[in-house]
């Protein structure tokens, strides 16, 4: 009887709930440009070239003379931003997520003072998403540490970096407490676990692994003063602020077993460690049986202060922001066929189309991940980013029919509705990643485009900037007005 409501109701129309928050993501790091203005200094992403879907980025000691790195201009937002706004009022967004810029707040990231530049930046840009009824949603650090952390201090290897983070987040919390209320401590925290791409390492953490490094012991140990560091920020922004709701943010991916074999459910199941170890540290506020373990037989030892297992049980966070954009299958015993999800028992989904740059397609698990996570922690749920990146291409007038993004985003959103719905699952809202055209975090890239605004720029960097609503914005507009009812 179950899975018969079930495929009823899903051909049925669907409503999100009063209050539901529509809207779009960006980060900072990919959007304002202004890399070197008032005061702001170099964050780890402007130490990256561009790449390509099968050329890295690199990242480079410091910024060189000749190299390109696009997010040094990124679309120019830090100019543009109320033009932009303007045109995310129009499509209707109830919300925005953005990131705060670690290092145009402390432009080194040691600094005793901040910088009031870098502040009074963000000042006006809460302000006119508020004058657009537009909410903001801050995420704290989305791959933007200040590049001197990175280079001087060696990132969260130091646990002197727990303090410069805490030091950051005491002043935007005092200083936009009003103007904020969800805040996301580290995005997609959770991707350094694949440790074979040194990108998520520099990114998320700022580390740089040298070949005398056991990666995986790094990692871990990285991890907990990641961890400790936002647990400790939780509890600050309760004592400043109880009204500001501090959520986690991870990057999730489910993994299904390639088959019925149970070998195969039980290599799923290790798999997911990785994705579950965070989650649970970050709602339980305790490290799990499996991953003490798991240390355990690895030889990992972690290094752990007075005080810390204290902060991450005291410091929970109030819900979970999490991006989906595909599933991946796991085979027991699969070896060389690892894809760019990161984990050896990795194999490709037969049942599931790719995008063009090789990522399944999978609306249906997005009404798992929510399920899953709603049943294992009972908190609110925020799903922060799900979009699609493609090659856009404009008609001869300038127009782009993205019939191909509108498709996965209308079947998306039903599975999302259908968690709501269905499995009763408390959704927050949900901001289509890269609502306008930003530069891609994995390639550098301006041509694998995911907004529903296109951007005049190429992957060298040419172009006018204008700003062009795309089919998938009309759309987008009246899913918003009709709040999700009409896909």
């Amino acid at each position: 009887m179950r899975n018969g409501k079930r495929k009823a109701d899903a051909k049925m129309p669907m409503k999100m709930p009063e209050g539901f928050l529509w809207g779009g993501a960006v980060a900072a790091h990919q959007i304002e440009g202004a890399w070197n203005v008032d005061d702001r200094g170099p964050s780890v992403c402007d130490v990256m070239t561009a790449g390509g879907p099968h050329r890295p980025r690199r990242i480079t000691n410091g910024v060189l003379p000749g190299e390109y790195y696009p997010n040094h201009d990124g679309i120019d937002f830090y100019h543009t931003y109320e033009h932009d706004l303007d045109l995310f009022q129009e499509m209707g967004f109830s919300c925005f997520r953005t990131s705060i810029s670690w290092s145009r707040i402390f432009p080194r990231g040691d600094e005793d003072e901040p910088s009031e530049a870098g502040l009074a930046f963000y000042d006006k840009l809460f302000d006119a998403m508020h004058a657009r009824g537009i909410e903001p949603v801050v995420t704290i650090s989305h791959f933007e540490m200040p590049y001197h952390l990175a280079k001087e201090y060696g990132g969260f290897r130091d646990r002197r970096l727990i303090d410069f983070y805490l030091r950051f987040c005491e002043v935007i919390f005092k200083r936009y407490h009003n103007k904020v209320r969800w805040w996301m401590l580290f995005n997609e925290i959770n991707n350094q676990t694949d440790v074979t791409r040194d990108i998520y390492a520099f990114t998320n953490s700022g580390v740089t692994y040298t070949p005398a490094d056991n990666r995986r012991q790094v990692m871990y140990q990285v991890v907990h003063n990641e961890l400790v560091a936002g647990a400790r920020a939780r509890q600050l922004a309760r004592q400043i602020d109880p009204k500001m709701k501090i959520g986690c943010m991870v990057a999730w991916v489910p993994i299904y077993p390639a088959s019925a074999d149970p070998a195969d459910q039980m290599s799923a199941l290790d798999a997911m460690h990785d994705r579950f170890l965070f989650t649970d540290v970050y709602l339980r506020g305790h490290y799990p049986a499996y991953i003490r373990k798991q240390w355990k037989r690895e030889g990992i030892q972690i290094d752990i202060h007075d005080g810390d297992l204290e902060a991450l049980r005291e410091g929970t966070v109030d819900f979970i922001g999490l991006s989906y954009y595909m599933s991946s299958a796991s085979r027991a015993g699969a070896t060389g066929d690892a894809d760019e999800r990161g984990f050896e028992s990795s194999v490709s989904n037969p049942y599931l189309e790719k995008s063009a740059w090789g990522w399944n397609i999978d609306p249906t698990g997005l009404t798992y991940t929510l399920a899953t996570l709603y049943e294992r922690y009972e908190v609110p749920l925020f799903v922060v980013e799900n979009g699609f990146g493609a090659y856009d291409i404009p008609d001869e007038s300038g127009y782009i029919a993205d019939d191909y993004r509108i498709d996965y985003l209308r079947k998306h959103i039903a599975a999302l509705e259908r968690a709501v719905v269905d499995e009763g699952v408390e959704v927050i809202g949900y901001t289509v990643w890269g609502c306008i055209d930003v530069v891609s975090f994995t390639t550098g890239e301006m041509e694998k485009r995911y907004g529903m605004i296109y951007v005049d720029r190429d992957n060298e960097g040419h172009g006018t900037l204008e700003r062009r609503r795309k089919k998938s914005f009309y759309w987008y507009q009246h899913v918003i007005e009709t709040n999700g009812e009409e896909l």
